[in-house]
């Protein structure tokens, strides 16, 4: 360390400008030192009492000097000072950089300046050195600069601002950037802010001139007479010049504000072939392409596409560049040019997959449409192989096909063969060879065409038909399996009346009556699902109905299963047949119920769907219309997806054998379709199932709506027996007998005396006719005295409609009822127009008779 004085306290940093402070000095030291030693061996010459006052006077003078440096140096002047910062080659950095430098102390003075800093700042000398926020003074261009830069020297933070200074009398202005920033990082230090002033005016102009000239270029490849464009990886439209904007008719501006995908301006699957380019990692591909461009207008024009495009390192593509030629002009003036245009057009606008393979598979070239369709199938862009499109199942089938014809081998027989992906698509490949001497690399032409929609069209008219088949088998034997079962619980009733719960026989003859009935309900789900059934349609509110089944149904589900019914608000009416909506609301509650074995939830819900949303329903096959929506919703077990497609077939069941007909669904299915509306189910194994039905709204001015029945007796899947509490609920005893004449027309000669026996008894007086013929003459011989014609349909000589029609040329006024195992629709269209008459249907019981012909007589003549 050494010593000096510094008599400006103002100035703590030395100036680099000024002549460095002198160094201490080693041969001072030693000089001192050696005039010390002199003194001491002197004095040690002369005896103790001489030297004594000569001592005391020397240690009193170094007393002095000593004192007197402490005090100098409390006062700052002696310091000492670090030999670094002496060194002069740190000196000469700062005090020639080109960038000029200055420090300010606290109070805002400079306490070091070098010489660039005064060139830039216009001081002639050091003695002229001025901060920075006085050098510019009065100027707005740089005044708010240097005010934000005053603010962060006093902050102690880092701040840069780059100004331009305006120049004197027609010259050039400069261009300065200004930094400031605290000396250090102590409390001290941080007090002083270092100023950094540097000419960046050249900087600029190279800036600007790179600008011009980037200027230049754009507005020369905007201009230019090919079109260009860039495709960023998502798809969207980075750049596209200002030629093709103008062929495509759309603004620049609207292209260069994003939102335009390349699907936007590319006719077709075009878009499909750029994105189909293999990738190969660190690798630039270019690829020409014949393609259609679409105008914003929807015309098209024939381009020829440059695609160059830059793989990553990991296979990932970049921007492309893509250059586009018209070949517009090319069909008006060169043939040979518009042919291959047509050509091209044709091929990639064809609405076939088309490739050409190799021996091994390996596409050679393809069109659009096959790019989009191994897109479609999850291929990625290096599965060049034509087999990668097939399930491996079919895949010899192509192979072979390809084999024959890179044998030459013409006439090869079309294969359809699945094809891969997670969904079940199909497509049907048509091969073709290749003439050898044209071209060695292509073995064969494919042509592919997707075949999915036409399988699962021909899949639902073979289930149409299969249902046809089904309901044609069952109308056909419900007549005279109906007869055989309406003896039986006609009998079975006579029984009952003549026996006592107490008898021994009696718990046998109710088990005749279960079985009767259940045989019955069968029947009556094989036309339910042909949609042979007789229906009788009314007009009721969905939230009164479905709030009547809601004690059938909770005994139904039991106690682990909770119901919740949600009603939608102002429901519209439909018209429906009551009992054969209730038996769907409870054939899906009990299959809820059974996919739900250690419990769960059940829900109902109702509301109205309008046009316009249903509409935007994705359910196919549902035309637009207003609508109301049931759905039944459980938290069971779900349905598999392979056998999601099959629930509504008949005779399908998964439950165990005896448990279940399979006909509880296609029963649903029927019913609805019947009424006109439309059921769909949503499922995952798992997460439970929901069955929609939408049932057509009903314009209620139009019919008055009718009091609704009591609740059917539920038919299902094996549960009948669940139904059974239904049937308890009976009504209160009704008087059922009555009095008049009645004819009784029926071909099947054990029925009909059991029907003429049951209606006896209630007091009618009945006569009893073979057929159509006898029933005429029956009328003759009573003189027309007959009050009510119960009749079979079908009949030998005479059926039932002729008989009906007969009867009124002479007694317009006459009852009819008819009675038959064929749904109502089998024979109305042999009615005449405007004929009035009941319907029951085979089987029924004895009760069932005698009501309907009570209602009947009671009815006005």
């Amino acid at each position: 360390m050494t010593a000096e004085t510094d008599h400006d306290l103002s100035r703590e940093p030395v100036a680099a400008h000024e002549p460095p402070p002198r160094s201490g000095s080693i041969a001072l030291v030693l000089l001192v030192a050696t005039g010390l030693v002199a003194v001491a061996i002197g004095l040690m010459t002369l005896g103790r009492a001489q030297a004594q006052p000569y001592i005391l006077g020397i240690l009193a003078v170094l007393a002095m000097i000593g004192l007197f440096n402490l005090f100098a140096f409390a006062a700052g002047i002696i310091r000492f000072v670090d030999r670094n910062l002496d060194d002069p080659v740190m000196g000469r950095i700062a005090d020639h950089a080109f960038d000029g430098l200055a420090v300010t102390d606290p109070r805002g003075h400079v306490v070091y300046s070098n010489a660039a800093y005064l060139t830039l700042t216009g001081a002639s000398g050091p003695q002229d050195v001025r901060p920075v926020e006085r050098v510019f003074i009065g100027n707005p261009d740089v005044s708010e600069a240097v005010f934000r830069l005053l603010k962060a020297a006093r902050e102690g933070k880092r701040q840069q601002e780059e100004v331009r200074i305006s120049g004197q009398e027609g010259s050039h202005g400069r261009w300065l950037r200004m930094r400031v920033r605290p000396l250090g990082t102590g409390k001290r230090e941080a007090k002083y802010a270092v100023w950094s002033i540097a000419d960046i005016t050249r900087d600029r102009e190279r800036q600007e001139d790179v600008f011009q000239e980037l200027q230049h270029a754009i507005e020369y490849l905007d201009h230019a007479p090919c079109g260009f464009f860039s495709v960023n990886p998502a798809g969207e439209l980075a750049y596209v010049n200002a030629t093709l904007a103008n062929w495509l008719d759309y603004d620049l501006a609207e292209i260069g504000s994003g939102g335009l995908k390349l699907a936007d301006i590319v006719s077709g699957d075009g878009a499909s072939l750029l994105s189909s380019i293999v990738a190969v990692p660190g690798e630039v591909k270019t690829e020409v392409f014949d393609i259609d461009l679409r105008m914003r207008t929807g015309k098209t024009m024939p381009v020829r596409l440059y695609h160059k495009l830059a793989f990553g390192a990991d296979g990932a593509p970049g921007p492309s560049r893509t250059l586009v030629i018209s070949r517009a002009r090319d069909e008006r003036s060169d043939p040979d040019r518009a042919a291959e245009v047509r050509f091209m057009r044709f091929f990639d606008h064809t609405p076939m997959a088309i490739a050409t393979v190799d021996r091994g598979g390996n596409v050679v070239r393809a069109n659009a449409r096959y790019a989009k369709l191994a897109q479609g199938l999850g291929l990625d862009s290096a599965s060049k192989s034509i087999f990668r499109a097939i399930n491996a199942r079919d895949r010899h089938l192509v192979i072979a096909a390809i084999n024959q014809a890179a044998e030459g081998q013409a006439d090869i027989a079309p294969v359809e063969v699945a094809l891969e992906g997670s969904k079940e698509r199909w497509g049907q490949f048509f091969v073709t060879p290749v003439d050898a001497a044209e071209n060695d690399a292509e073995a064969a032409i494919v042509h592919m065409l997707e075949t999915t929609e036409r399988r699962a069209l021909e899949n639902q008219i073979n289930q149409s038909q299969k249902m046809e088949t089904v309901g044609q088998l069952a109308g056909g034997i419900a007549h005279d399996f109906n007869n055989v079962l309406s003896a039986i619980m006609m009998a079975n009733d006579f029984l009952l009346n003549a026996h006592k719960p107490t008898d021994p026989s009696f718990q046998d003859i109710m088990q005749i009556k279960q079985n009767a009935t259940r045989a019955a309900t069968l029947v009556r789900q094989l036309l339910a699902f042909s949609r042979r059934q007789t229906l009788r349609p009314q007009v009721l509110d969905l939230g009164d109905a479905l709030s009547d089944l809601t004690m059938l149904l909770r005994r139904l589900i039991g106690e682990k299963v909770k119901l919740d019914l949600i009603h939608g608000r102002d429901l519209w009416p439909v018209k429906v047949d009551v009992s054969q909506f209730e038996q769907v609301i409870v054939n899906l509650a009990v299959n809820a119920r059974d996919a739900m074995p250690d419990g769960g939830k059940l829900i109902i819900r109702t509301a109205n769907v309008a046009t316009e949303e249903a509409g935007k329903l994705a359910y196919k096959g549902m035309p637009a219309a207003d609508y109301v929506r049931i759905e039944i919703a459980d938290t069971g077990t779900g349905i598999p997806a392979d056998i999601r497609d099959k629930i509504f077939e008949p005779f399908f069941s998964t439950k165990e054998v005896g448990k279940g007909t399979g006909l509880g669904l296609s029963t649903v299915y029927g019913i609805v379709k019947q009424t006109g509306g439309f059921i769909y189910v949503d499922s995952e194994p798992g997460q439970g199932t929901s069955f929609h039905i939408f049932l057509p709204r009903h314009q209620a001015e139009t019919d008055v709506q009718v009091e609704q029945p009591a609740a059917a007796a539920a038919a299902t899947n094996g549960t009948a027996k669940d139904a059974a509490p239904a049937a308890a609920e009976a009504k209160p005893r009704t008087d059922l007998t009555g009095q008049g004449t009645i004819l009784l027309v029926e071909d099947e000669e054990g029925l009909r005396a059991l029907n003429a026996r049951g209606l006896r008894s209630r007091g009618y007086t009945v006569v009893e006719a073979e057929n159509g013929v006898e029933a005429m003459e029956m009328l003759e011989e009573q003189g027309g005295a007959i009050d009510l014609v119960v009749s079979d349909v079908v009949m030998p000589e005479m059926d039932g409609p002729t008989l009906l029609k007969a009867m009124r040329e002479k007694n317009p006024d006459i009852r009819f009822i008819f009675v038959s195992g064929y749904a109502e629709d089998a024979f109305e269209k042999s009615l005449p127009e405007g004929q009035q008459f009941d319907f029951l249907p085979k089987p029924f019981t004895l009760t069932q008779l005698v009501a309907a012909v009570k209602e009947t007589m009671a009815k006005p003549g």
